[in-house]
């Protein structure tokens, strides 16, 4: 099985501020973790959003959310994501990830209103 590379931007500023993170970042996490062949990179795309959406970490869900897109992950199938996690991790951590989805420019959705004021 062969895995898509990941590509992250580093910003100058981070990898003069933190050389080593920066380099554990790309070499051994992008190049060797998911590159791994044992998980393929749509499930390693599903397995991050879930967790990222357990912890309530909405910095990293852009990135990991244009990533599942690239790693073949429809909007179907994360809209079943939130789905099945609502009963998992809870309500607001599903709907968190959803209004992520949304929040993304080449996404189809807006962002979404979980409740009408009446």
């Amino acid at each position: 099985m062969t895995n898509k590379p990941i590509v992250e931007n580093l910003s100058p500023e981070f990898k003069d501020f933190a050389p080593d993170l920066a380099s554990y970042t790309n070499d051994i996490l992008f190049q060797r973790v998911w590159l791994d062949g044992q998980l393929d990179s749509k499930t390693r795309s599903i397995v991050t959003l879930t967790l990222l959406a357990t912890l309530g970490n909405t910095e990293q869900m852009p990135f990991h959310l244009e990533t599942a897109a690239k790693n073949g992950v429809s909007q179907k199938e994360l809209s079943a994501l939130c789905t099945h996690l609502a009963f998992y991790i809870g309500w607001p951590q599903a709907m968190l990830l959803l209004n992520r989805m949304a929040s993304i420019k080449k996404s189809p959705l807006k962002r979404v209103r979980i409740f009408k004021i009446i």
